[in-house]
């Protein structure tokens, strides 16, 4: 298990089954998506792919008949073949979710309920960027969440073997695994966009991580340098932007000290792709107070003045 410096980096959820119909329950706006790209594309039914495929428009309410008919014909094939398929859809109503267990039954497959409670205000929020297709609107949205609120405490008695929390989750690890097997690392700026736009974060770590990515305007844990974080669920990475090695850009990440594991200093990690956030803990982390082994091997010296950025790391723990 590798070490960040807000703590370890949790193992992959093992409390769901391979072969499971996996049930994405959360109201429109709610990040069910973003959750569901923690899965392999193959895996996921999206109700409004469906909807696209069957009417041109994803947005298209009246399409959603037809889309759920199609989508039904796909997740019989593939757990006739015991193959994982997650559902994503809001999946709010009762009837909706009978009718997704019953078919895991005939076909012997186990259902888990992946709940993402996220707050209504927030998933309301939410449709203001959408396009006007696809928005939902807002007392649809709050009815839905109010819906997969009366159901969680009886998906048990529904029928689901499990029942999970997405913000008790933790799945970030499977998706950084899965994006960098399909990324080629791709050091360097385009040197397009304000530093604080998303274009960095697309060129090293792809689109699927720039959901997940929200900057800390003005924090100081980096010297002056900009922060960011990717989270998903209660995990986290925290980044620094760097602009002043040889005039490029790149990213850091923040670990554990190399030198002393009660150290609350800043320790970083350069890191060029997904793939390098997976083995960033193996070489040349740099404490800032304790230093580390540098890019030829030597060992970097800190001091104790950087006791200011150590007092910045804990209260960007408490943010």
């Amino acid at each position: 298990m590798k070490r960040t410096s807000l703590g370890p980096l949790q193992p992959l959820d093992t409390t769901i089954p391979d072969p499971a119909l996996i049930v994405l329950i959360g109201a429109a706006g709610s990040g069910k998506s973003t959750w569901a790209s923690t899965w392999p594309s193959t895996q996921v039914l999206e109700l409004d792919q469906f909807r696209a495929m069957v009417s041109d428009d994803a947005g298209d309410q009246t399409a959603t008949v037809s889309a759920a008919a199609v989508l039904h014909s796909v997740l019989e094939a593939r757990l006739a073949r015991k193959r994982t398929t997650v559902i994503d859809a809001t999946n709010t109503e009762a009837h909706v979710r009978a009718g997704l267990l019953d078919v895991a039954r005939s076909y012997g497959v186990p259902a888990v309920a992946f709940l993402v409670s996220t707050p209504a205000d927030v998933c309301v929020q939410r449709q203001a960027s959408r396009s006007p297709a696809r928005a939902v609107p807002a007392d649809v949205v709050r009815r839905q969440h109010a819906e997969a609120a009366a159901a969680a405490p009886h998906l048990h008695d529904e029928g689901f073997a499990h029942v999970l929390c997405a913000d008790r989750t933790h799945r970030l690890e499977l998706l950084l695994r899965r994006v960098s097997g399909t990324r080629r690392q791709r050091p360097g700026w385009d040197g397009g966009g304000s530093l604080l736009g998303l274009r960095a974060v697309h060129r090293f770590f792809g689109s699927e991580v720039v959901p997940l990515w929200r900057w800390h305007v003005g924090s100081h844990l980096a010297g002056g340098d900009h922060v960011g974080e990717i989270r998903l669920g209660p995990d986290r990475l925290v980044f620094a932007l760097r602009s002043d090695v040889g005039g490029s850009f790149g990213f850091d990440l923040l670990v554990a000290c190399p030198v002393d594991d009660d150290c609350d200093a800043p320790a970083w990690e350069p890191v060029y792709s997904v793939t390098d956030l997976l083995v960033a803990q193996t070489s040349a982390t740099v404490c800032t107070v304790h230093g580390g082994p540098d890019r030829t091997g030597h060992r970097q010296g800190g001091d104790h003045a950087c006791e200011g950025e150590a007092h910045a790391l804990v209260k960007f723990r408490s943010a």
